[in-house]
């Protein structure tokens, strides 16, 4: 990695990726996130950008894209991404 102070976007990044990791380390492989990995991860991260979610099971289902019941990283990012995009409308005054 480069060295030198990080910005606050490249922090929010390493952020974004020490969370999933950490998480992922806690059961069965060391890079997926388990359904109780998923959520432990949901709710203690993600409380209000995710808290109109319902059902996290349908949710990791939808972003499960191989169906192995697991999310690997890009998996993960998916949800990032819907998220920043959830905060952009939100920011521009449009609704979902």
């Amino acid at each position: 990695m480069a060295s030198g102070q990080l910005t606050e976007l490249e922090t929010a990044i390493e952020t974004a990726v020490q969370v999933f990791f950490t998480h992922a380390a806690q059961e069965g492989k060391k890079g997926t996130l388990t359904i109780g990995e998923f959520k432990a991860l949901v709710t203690t991260q993600l409380p209000n950008l995710m808290k109109d979610v319902g059902d996290l099971d349908a949710k990791m289902k939808s972003l499960d894209v191989n169906n192995d019941e697991e999310l690997k990283f890009g998996e993960y990012w998916r949800l990032i991404g819907e998220l920043a995009k959830d905060i952009k409308r939100e920011k521009l005054g449009k609704k979902k």
